[in-house]
């Protein structure tokens, strides 16, 4: 039998040559057919370019190195949940959000929080002025925490929080609410988001220097593994460096690289990998390039599985199980034909549930213009349920595998992934290499050279730089109350006249004492939030201690 170089130079030679003698292929976006991170892709994948060894590469789903997904049967048995990502105003009107979502069956929360939330600031503070409840839900108090959660059954729905400097304060005004209802931590499902490292990087939402910061983050990995062993104390996110400009093989790499960072801190506190392992989630984009996107979650998957059973010496294989979150690109969307957005988030949604997530947020149409109405986040959760129900791509286990194009972009991104691990080892690890601002200038270098194609028009954006058309955009438009941000800062004030104040500056002093020494904080901030301290004090008490981190400058 012939073989197959054979075979295909025989191809080119009498069937490919004479069509390319006539037609020309076309150029791709104006350049030449590439991946994300410039590599050239080749117009045809046979046995002859990538060699797959099944057991080693591959192997089968629920089983080392889960290349082909974490669970044996996959969506079979049970869908990914579909948490769509919301919060804004008052807490209040966030929580009304979140039923409306529930009633058209989403199957878990995903809070957004404000900027001053984000970086523990009161409503009341200063320089929250004028970002209360802009660009998220406002929270200073497990007042608000209530609230947010009134008539919310914390025991059945599972609660994704993006939260990351203090993320610690609002994981413990979780477990006080929950403890009101009757919930116990053990029962709690969700996750934090936690992850500092990429704020350094990429969003800036950061408060202490990166010491305490890890601190707080093995805290809560501790306190979960012990306490709350449902709960997923941090999701190692890709998905705001991405968002910031880096390719599919650095949102992988880089991702990694923090995760080696979490996994050596919280080694070093005297845990177990294998303890804690399962509390470690991660969370990534999803772009337009179906098949280079597909790809990339199956390389992260087997390159997490690799690095946790060989670096980090694991013993048992369910903790090399990469389980991820995924949201469709925000990045993308334009504010130009927005209609065309609803297109991209299917393409991208498609291929993170090919890709094999656990999670997914479905972007709205309208999120370059404004926050998303109701009538826009029913279509972007359509459009996870058409997935799930219509499209026949549940039906069966990873159905890209074999594919000789999937598998060669797999290998290709662990092994570019790998390279850039192995720069940053040789950097000092991920906060050398952060304080370094080695990973900043990549980021920076990549979203550069995207934008200057497209401003080329090398990289086509339809709607934008080309397939144009003139006209205003009309659609409904979200419009928050003007009076909600004092509102909120009037409910502060009424819960600082009434809550006894003596007990709340003996929590705050609990808190900076365990600060400066080493005993887990969770249990104090547990009290602390249910003395109704609030976010910013308990905060500040830490910045006493701690300091604050000021930003490197990269350029």
């Amino acid at each position: 039998m012939t073989d197959i170089k054979t075979q295909k130079s025989q191809w080119e030679e009498l069937v490919l040559g004479p069509v390319l003698r006539r037609f020309p292929e076309r150029s791709a976006n104006g350049g030449e057919f590439a991946t994300t991170w410039g590599e050239p892709v080749e117009r045809l994948y046979t046995p002859e370019e990538v060699e797959v060894d099944y057991g080693h590469d591959l192997g089968f789903p629920g089983q080392y190195p889960f290349t082909r997904g974490v669970q044996p049967t996959m969506y079979r048995g049970r869908l990914w949940t579909m948490r769509q990502y919301a919060g804004y105003a008052t807490a209040a009107e966030s929580n009304a959000r979140y039923k409306y979502l529930l009633e058209q069956g989403q199957t878990g929360l995903s809070v957004a929080f404000d900027l001053p939330t984000q970086i523990g600031y009161d409503a009341n503070h200063p320089l929250a002025e004028g970002e209360v409840g802009k660009v998220g839900v406002s929270i200073s108090s497990i007042e608000d925490m209530r609230t947010l959660f009134d008539g919310i059954p914390l025991e059945k729905v599972s609660v994704s929080m993006t939260i990351n400097a203090p993320a610690a304060v609002l994981l413990a005004m979780v477990v006080a609410v929950a403890e009101e209802q009757g919930v116990a931590a053990k029962a709690l499902r969700g996750t934090i988001q936690n992850d500092i490292l990429k704020e350094y990087i990429a969003r800036g939402t950061f408060i202490y220097p990166p010491k305490p910061s890890m601190r707080l983050v093995t805290d809560a990995i501790s306190y979960c593994t012990a306490e709350m062993p449902q709960w997923n104390a941090i999701s190692i996110s890709g998905y705001h460096m991405r968002e910031a400009g880096c390719d599919a093989v650095q949102e992988v790499a880089f991702t990694m690289a923090n995760a080696i960072a979490y996994v050596d801190a919280a080694l070093a506190t005297g845990q177990e990998i294998d303890d804690f392992a399962g509390s470690l989630s991660f969370f990534f984009a999803a772009h337009n390039n179906l098949l280079e996107e597909v790809s990339k979650f199956r390389a992260a998957r087997r390159l997490w599985a690799r690095l946790v059973m060989e670096r980090f010496g694991a013993k048992n294989p369910a903790s090399a199980r990469l389980r991820f979150h995924t949201q469709t690109a925000g990045c993308t969307l334009t504010a130009q034909q927005p209609d065309n957005n609803i297109v991209r988030v299917a393409i991208q949604a498609l291929s993170a549930v090919l890709g094999g997530t656990q999670s997914l947020h479905t972007n709205s149409k309208d999120e370059a213009l404004w926050l998303p109405t109701e009538q826009s986040v029913q279509t972007a959760l359509r459009t996870q349920q058409i997935i799930a129900h219509e499209s026949g791509v549940t039906d069966t286990i990873d159905p890209l595998a074999g594919s000789y194009y999937v598998e060669w972009l797999t290998d290709r991104i662990e092994a570019e992934a790998q390279a850039y691990i192995q720069r940053i080892d040789d950097l000092g690890g991920a906060i050398a290499a952060i304080e370094t601002g080695y990973v900043q200038r990549a980021i920076q270098e990549s979203a550069y050279r995207t934008q200057r194609a497209i401003d080329r028009g090398e990289q086509i954006v339809v709607g934008v730089n080309s397939y144009r058309s003139e006209g205003e955009i009309e659609l409904p438009r979200l419009v928050l109350d003007p009076l909600g941000e004092q509102a909120q800062r009037d409910c502060l004030a009424r819960l600082r006249g009434r809550r006894d104040e003596d007990a709340v500056q003996r929590q705050l002093a609990r808190v900076r004492e365990a600060a400066q020494g080493n005993d887990n904080l969770m249990p104090i901030l547990i009290d602390a939030v249910k003395a109704e301290a609030t976010l910013g004090e308990i905060c500040d008490a830490l910045r006493e201690v701690f300091g604050e981190y000021q930003q490197v400058t990269t350029i």
